[in-house]
C-alpha cells in the first residue's frame, strides 16, 4: 500500500478547499505549506510591480522561507501538490518547498487552481525542483 500526501499553498483558501477534498479522496495525509512571512493583501496585488509576488515573478531564483516542514517525507511515495496559478506557474514558495526534500523514486502530482490561466506553465519549473521524481503533467482544479 502506497503512502499519500497532499501538500498545498493557498492565498485565499480555494486550494487549500480542493486540498482537503483530494486528502480525504485520496485517504491521504494533508499538509499546508505556511510561509514563514506570510502574504499580505498588498504582497499578493499583482497590478503592483514592487508587490512581494510580482518581485518573485520577476526573480525566479527568490525563495521565500517555509515556517514548517513534514516529518517523515521519506515515507510517501506520491506526494499531491497544491497551489494557485501566479502568472502561469506555481508561486516561489511553492518551490522552495519542494526543493527543501528529496524527492526522488516518488511520484509528484501537481494540481493548480486558477481564475483563468491553465497549469501548463507549471510543469518546467515543478520537474526541475524535483529530479529524480516521477512528475505528473501539472492539472487544473476548477
Amino acid at each position: 500500500m502506497t503512502k499519500k500526501l497532499v501538500a498545498f499553498f493557498s492565498a485565499s483558501g480555494v486550494t487549500a478547499r480542493a486540498a482537503r477534498e483530494l486528502a480525504q479522496a485520496e485517504g491521504a495525509d494533508l499538509f499546508e505549506i505556511v510561509p514563514e512571512e506570510p502574504y499580505t493583501t498588498a504582497d499578493l496585488d499583482w497590478r503592483n510591480r514592487r508587490s512581494r509576488s510580482s518581485l518573485e515573478e520577476r526573480d525566479r531564483a527568490i525563495r521565500p522561507a517555509v515556517a514548517s516542514h513534514v516529518d517523515g517525507m521519506d515515507a510517501y511515495d506520491t506526494v499531491y501538490v497544491g497551489f494557485p496559478i501566479w502568472w502561469g506557474h506555481e508561486p516561489a514558495i511553492v518551490d522552495a518547498f519542494l526543493e527543501s526534500y528529496d524527492l526522488s523514486g516518488k511520484t509528484v502530482v501537481p494540481f493548480a487552481t486558477s481564475g483563468g490561466s491553465g497549469a501548463s506553465g507549471a510543469n518546467r519549473s515543478v520537474v526541475a525542483a524535483c529530479p529524480g521524481a516521477h512528475v505528473e503533467p501539472a492539472r487544473l482544479v476548477r
